[in-house]
């Protein structure tokens, strides 16, 4: 290694329309990692992209290259193309950047292992996408394979690092970067109403069935379902909503979602699995408070501040959304929610990241 730190930094899965959980997470923390390094004189932080669209949610003035898409046929030899560049360390978001033959050290992300269980691809992917998807979750070595081949893992979260090591994932060292969540912008308070605030994704591990289940046992309550929605999925939920208490909006602007948890009494989740949860921190930052499955990442994200009950427990959603209905119960919630919160932020995740790739750059090129 130089005396410069040279850092390149897999900037690809930045989406240019709108923000998935892996783009906002590549966006966010490498916008503070960039902002962390700037002014350091011993390292250089370089973004790869695969369409200059992406750098809009970058910085601006930060050093880029062009390589192909993590999507194209050329993924598997991408190396090659990363090694013109003299990089001591690349860091990518994602743990699928191919490395064969790389000259540098390579540090990749494992968000979750949800659809090793639940392996039903999103519905918005083309189908030749949502074909491999499938193969890869068909077994666990490709995933042992790619995370073999790079010289550390960052797992989001303390519960996918212990998932990594349960399954015996990877024989390199695994380090935590936590994800965190954007802060939503400041709302006029609004009087809160006998709704429920549900955002986040409708495929069939999200359980949002024992949701619409729950709002059914609650007269007068509203469920507010403010993420954009398949058709299929509309119209599976629709049915289920016998006394039309589930109000479908098919996305919100950032505004919107913080007027809707301004005025609710509670965010509600009942995933069976989650890779970390961020709905539930920024309902938490919001101080509305979380009522949500008993599953181990909500237990690490929400702490002691949301209201555990089983995923599939209609009944017992309904009775914890109704004890918030105490106005002690609601504040005290709402004030642990706000603490929880505070403990994650994209500054402090773009300092753990840093830490790890100044670790790993220490040590011999293997």
């Amino acid at each position: 290694m130089t005396d410069t730190l040279r850092l390149g930094y897999d900037a690809r899965y930045i989406r240019v329309d709108h923000h998935d959980g892996i783009s906002r997470f590549s966006s966010r923390i490498g916008s503070e990692l960039h902002a962390l390094v700037k002014d350091e004189p011993n390292i250089s932080l370089t973004f790869l992209i695969n369409d200059e669209r992406q750098l809009r949610h970058l910085p601006e003035q930060v050093h880029y290259k062009l390589i192909s898409s993590p999507t194209s046929a050329r993924e598997r030899q991408v190396a090659r193309q990363v090694n013109r560049f003299g990089f001591d360390t690349v860091f990518s978001p994602m743990q699928t950047m191919g490395s064969r033959g790389k000259k540098y050290r390579l540090v990749l992300t494992v968000h979750d292992l949800i659809y090793y269980r639940h392996p039903m691809p999103p519905r918005s992917f083309a189908w030749p996408i949502r074909l491999l998807w499938r193969l890869y979750h068909l077994s666990w070595w490709p995933q042992r394979w790619l995370l073999n081949a790079s010289d550390a893992v960052v797992a989001v979260s303390a519960t996918t690092k212990s998932l990594i090591a349960e399954h015996h994932l990877t024989q390199r060292p695994v380090f935590v970067v936590h994800n965190a969540a954007e802060t939503l912008p400041k709302v006029a308070p609004i009087q809160r109403t006998p709704s429920l605030v549900y955002m986040g994704s409708f495929m069939p591990y999200k359980n949002v069935e024992t949701l619409i289940a729950a709002v059914q046992l609650l007269p007068g309550y509203t469920l507010h379902l403010l993420s954009r929605i398949h058709p299929v999925d509309r119209a599976r939920l629709s049915k289920l909503d016998t006394n039309s208490q589930a109000v479908f909006y098919d996305g919100v602007t950032e505004e919107e979602y913080a007027t809707a948890l301004s005025g609710a009494l509670c965010a509600v989740s009942a995933s069976l699995d989650e890779g970390f949860g961020i709905p539930v921190i920024e309902a938490m930052a919001a101080g509305t408070p979380v009522v949500c499955s008993d599953i181990p990442i909500f237990k690490e994200v929400a702490g002691d501040a949301a209201i555990f009950v089983g995923a599939q427990d209609s009944v017992g959603f309904a009775t914890a959304i109704s004890s918030l209905e105490s106005q002690a119960q609601f504040e005290a919630r709402s004030s642990a929610g706000l603490r929880q919160a505070s403990t994650f932020n994209w500054q402090k995740s773009a300092r753990e990241l840093l830490d790890v790739l100044i670790q790993v750059s220490a040590k011999p090129l293997r």
